[in-house]
Formats: structure tokens, sequence, C-alpha cells
């Protein structure tokens, strides 16, 4: 019988080693991608999770949607950096990452998962948590598991999926996301990245919405394409979910957004009584470039007030 000073004795090592070990795999995980100049990374479990960061005061942690990097909010990313440490990342094997698209980790589980570490590894504390799209889905992922990191939540046409009535309203913008992502899908088959892209950014922003999409930002989206191919099916959020969501809720859409985002905010609030969604002029889907004016001053004026 071994005794109990030593069980003791043993366990603490056990533990110690335990500590090293972890220590010695988060040093391990570095990116095997090159990095562009001015963009940071941390290991993130078990990836190197990559970001930019200016600014100064209480973070904002910008979360990109589909097809995106951390270079999606360009103008209001500097601009919110005057006045507040601003972050924005790259999700998991989003850009600089050049991904093959292998693997079963490109959930919106797994990125939700590694926003509320990055947020825990940088010691951010609570922050301003703003998800555009896909990103919206990815943020209310995080309210829901680690509500902890959030002092707010920014939801900019948030792609939210919660459980719909048997109406012709609730079926369309249920299957709204799955039929564009299909489309997106067959095209990108059939006819190359460049009408895929094009394809996919209409049906959310209108007919010329390509043309009119800024050279950066068509970069970054045909540079994350591929993650569209091993992209998994969101959880659902139920109304248990959001009853328990203890933090102020902005929800922004466009004037000429797809009626699927201002459906799911209906829904949200008929679970908790949130603020009224707020419409940007003038503007789709793509907001914060269609008309930043409005979306700063509809952030800035959230954000100061919490």
């Amino acid at each position: 019988m071994v005794c109990p000073r030593f069980q003791w004795r043993y366990l603490a090592v056990g533990l110690v080693a335990l500590m090293a070990v972890s220590a010695v795999r988060a040093e391990d995980v570095k990116p095997s991608w090159p990095m562009p100049p001015g963009v940071k990374w941390a290991p993130v479990n078990g990836y190197p999770m990559a970001y930019v960061e200016a600014g100064q005061g209480v973070p904002i942690v910008f979360v990109h949607g589909a097809m995106n990097d951390y270079r999606a909010f360009p103008g209001v990313f500097e601009q919110l950096a005057a006045g507040h440490r601003v972050i924005a990342v790259s999700l998991r094997h989003s850009y600089p990452e050049s991904w093959n698209g292998k693997g079963d980790d490109f959930t919106t589980e797994q990125h939700a998962a590694d926003v509320a570490a990055l947020i825990r590894t940088l010691g951010l504390g609570k922050v301003h948590l703003l998800g555009h799209s896909r990103g919206g889905g990815v943020v209310v992922e995080v309210a829901k598991k680690s509500p902890d990191v959030i002092r707010t939540l920014i939801l900019e046409d948030g792609a939210i999926d919660m459980p719909v009535s048997d109406t012709p309203e609730a079926k369309a913008a249920a299957e709204f996301s799955r039929k564009l992502t299909a489309s997106l899908l067959s095209d990108l088959a059939t006819k190359g990245p460049d009408q895929a892209a094009a394809g996919f950014v209409e049906g959310l922003n209108g007919a010329g919405a390509w043309a009119k999409t800024p050279p950066l930002t068509k970069e970054a989206i045909l540079a994350n394409i591929v993650t569209m191919t091993a992209d998994k099916p969101r959880p659902m959020t139920t109304c248990d979910d959001v009853r328990k969501f203890d933090f102020p809720v902005l929800m922004m859409t466009g004037a000429d957004s797809p009626p699927k985002f201002a459906y799911f905010y209906d829904e949200m609030r008929k679970c908790k009584l949130f603020p009224a969604t707020v419409v940007i002029p003038n503007a789709a889907h793509g907001m914060h470039r269609q008309n930043p004016e409005a979306f700063l001053r509809t952030t800035l004026a959230f954000i100061d007030q919490h």
C-alpha cells in the first residue's frame, strides 16, 4: 500500500509534468505559412491564429464572415482604433493560411472556441464582440459557450439559425443560406472561383455588387473561397440559449439586405426583449463598406453607452 504522503507527491509531480508538456505543446504551435507584415499570431487550441490589432482602450474584437479574413473591415477598423483597442481575427484555416480544405475542424463551434481562447490568451477581459454574417453565428456561439468574455454582442447581419415555424417566411429564412451556399459550390465546380464569388456576393448584396466590390475585398474572398467547400452546418440557437444572454446586444441589418437576417433577429426578440434592430440605410449585407458612416455612428453610440 502506498503511503498517502507519497500519493500526493506523485500527484504533484504528475501535475507539474502535465503543465510542462502543455507549455511545450503551446510553444511548438507555429505557423508553417508566412505571416504578412503587421500580422500577429497566438497559439490557440493547437492552432496559430492570426490577428491584427491597433489602438488602446476597451477591446473591440471583429469576427469576419464567410470567405474572408482579418482584412474584412477596412476603413472602419482604423477609425474605431482611434479611440479603442481593435482586434480583427482570421478564423482557423482562413488567410494567411493557404488551406487545402482537408480536415473536419472548419466549424462554427471550433471557431467560437478559438475566438474565446484568443480573448483569454491575450488577456483582453470582457470585450465588445462583433460578428459579421457567418461571423455573427460564431459570436453567438461564443455567447452561448463562453459568456464570461463578452461585454457586449454586436451582430452585423448575423447568420443565426433557430427553430422556425411552418410558414413560407420561416422556411425561406431557414433555407436562404443553404441555397446560397449550394449555388456557390455548383458555380465553383462549373464556372470557376471568380464567377462563383460574384454570384455569392450578389446573392447577398444585389445585382452588380461584385463589380463594385473593392479590389482588396475581392482578393480576400478569392483567397478564402476554398473554405466554403469544407464548412459544416451551424448549430441551432434556442430560446433557452438566448434568454441566458446577460449582456447588451446590438442587431444591425442593411436596408437592402436579404430578409433572412432581420427575420432571425425577430425570432431572438421573441425569446428576450432586445432593442429594435437598427437598419443601416443605403446599404445591403456589406454595410460596413457600403455605408461606413452610419455603421460607425451606430456602433460607436452603442459601445460608448456600455
